[in-house]
Formats: structure tokens, C-alpha cells, sequence
């Protein structure tokens, strides 16, 4: 399987729901989907199989097995002829998850649960996995959070830099897969300068990727405001939201910046963040 949909489950509502945007972000890409569920217990060193005297169905393999038979019965219900892998890979839910990112074209997390003893680590599970995900994966993050609007269009943050032109690359993709508009908000600071100058940004950023994605309705717009509160109510009519991050790995990777990280905990809608690649200095 070439490139796969990549989706994490444990169980939980929230993961099996995660399946279901998988099955259809794989559908838009024709691409198979790859289900893993992330063995900790052998890591623990606790018993994996019934306990004595119990029934043979128990145990903690068996359960984690049945996770993993959930999630592809329910992916295949929603598209018999898509390509599945299921997958039981023995590791933490978040670093299992980071590498499988490494030969996959988009992870897909629900916004709860994804880690029972993730719990115990710091903050939500949610916030937890979603930060971590999204500043160590190797390739775009899909958290599902919020209530998608169906009819609603793709909304993509814009500050027109290398940051936001490749999460603009990325969303007009996905309009264009979903037959959608797509919302392009670039949230000039209320301190920032002149307006003329910020107008002339949002069409420079926009304009190579609208000759690439003709078949795309695009609406632009320009609002004076502080990005976080303006991107969440602009969420409230979208289906899907995309942001982009610069940098990866080591402790600068790990801290997503503000504006990202509050839109993976407060978007009404689901979030995709789109990593930058640093181009590493010149060596002299």
C-alpha cells in the first residue's frame, strides 16, 4: 500500500469516528487506509492472554484485537471496495503514530481518546496527542474535533508566507477533492500595516495556486483582528480548517505556535495542520 490514509483507534467513540473521515479522506485521494491500534500493555510487562480460568476471549491481546476488527468492519461498511490495512503495532499510542506518518499522505486522530495511559501524561489526551501528533508527524495532521458544517466550505489561514503557502497548497487540494469553496482568511493585526499592503499579500499568495485549481470558488477575505478568535468563528461555517507550522523535530518542534495549537483545542470544525519545511542554513 502506497501512501496510505493513515488512521490511529482505540476503541473509544471519538477514534471510531476518526474512522470515518479517514475512510473518506482516502476515498478523495484514491489511496488505501491504514488502521493501527497501538499495543502499550507488552511494554508494561502484565499478562496478554485470559486470565486463568477465564473465558478464551479475554485477555488484552484479544481486546486490542477486536479494537482493530471494529474499526476495519466499520471502514469497510462505508467503502467495500477500499484498500485496508489493519495493523496491532506494540509501542506508545504517540510515537507509534509519529513514525507510521513517515510512508502515509495524512494521519487522522479524533479529538478524545487515543491513549488511556496517554492520560496519564501531561494535560488532555486530546490536546496531548494532538500537539505532539502535529508537531512530529511527517506528513499534514487531521484532527477531528468540532461539528463539521457539510455544506460549508474549506477555510485555510493565510499570512503570506512559506508557512501559508504550503497549507494554501494543501486546502486548495482538498476543495477541489471535495467540490467545495474555499475560504481563504488572512487576519491582519489591528496594529499592522497599511491595508493596501495587506491586500496586496493575500492576492500574491493566492495567485499561483488559483491557475492550478481553476475548477476551485475562491473567497478571499482580509479582516483586521487577532487570528485566533477571528479563525474559531470563521470555523463555526466550515467543514474543515487548515493552518499551517513551521520547523519540525527536537525542542523547537515541539511548540506548534499559538494560533495553531488553539485551533486544534477550539476550532468548530475539524483541523488539518500543514507543516513547512526549515531549509537548512548554507554551510560555509
Amino acid at each position: 500500500m502506497s501512501d496510505p490514509v493513515l488512521v490511529g483507534v482505540d476503541g473509544s467513540e471519538a477514534s471510531l469516528a476518526a474512522v470515518d473521515v479517514a475512510v473518506r479522506e482516502a476515498r478523495l485521494r484514491g489511496r488505501g487506509l491504514r488502521i493501527v491500534h497501538a499495543f502499550i500493555w507488552p511494554l508494561m510487562h502484565v499478562p496478554l492472554g485470559p486470565a486463568q480460568g477465564g473465558p478464551a476471549e479475554g485477555g488484552l491481546r484479544h481486546q486490542a484485537e477486536n479494537v482493530l476488527e471494529d474499526a476495519r468492519a466499520r471502514a469497510r461498511a462505508l467503502d467495500p471496495r477500499l484498500e485496508i490495512a489493519a495493523e496491532l503495532v506494540t509501542g506508545e499510542p504517540l510515537t507509534v503514530l509519529a513514525h507510521r506518518s513517515r510512508d502515509s499522505c495524512l494521519v487522522v486522530v479524533g479529538s478524545r481518546g487515543l491513549g488511556r495511559f496517554g492520560a496519564l501524561l501531561i494535560g488532555s489526551v486530546a490536546v496531548h496527542l494532538a500537539v505532539h501528533l502535529a508537531a512530529h508527524a511527517a506528513c499534514p495532521v487531521l484532527i477531528v474535533r468540532g461539528r463539521p458544517e457539510p455544506d460549508g466550505p474549506v477555510l485555510v489561514a493565510v499570512d503570506g508566507s512559506g508557512v501559508g503557502a504550503e497549507a494554501l497548497g494543501f486546502a486548495f487540494a482538498e476543495a477541489s477533492a471535495r467540490r467545495v469553496p474555499l475560504t481563504a482568511l488572512h487576519v491582519a493585526h489591528p496594529s499592522a500595516s497599511l491595508p493596501g499592503q495587506e491586500e496586496r499579500a493575500l492576492a500574491e499568495a493566492l495567485a499561483g495556486h488559483r491557475d492550478k485549481y481553476p475548477d476551485v470558488e475562491l473567497r478571499s477575505e482580509l479582516t483586521e483582528a487577532h487570528a485566533r478568535p477571528a479563525l474559531i468563528d470563521a470555523s463555526r461555517a466550515a467543514q474543515l480548517l487548515v493552518v499551517g507550522a513551521r520547523g519540525r523535530g527536537g525542542f523547537a518542534g515541539m511548540l506548534l505556535g499559538s494560533t495553531s495549537q488553539a485551533m486544534i483545542q477550539h476550532a468548530d470544525c475539524p483541523v488539518v495542520v500543514v507543516w513547512h519545511e526549515e531549509q537548512p542554513a548554507e554551510v560555509r
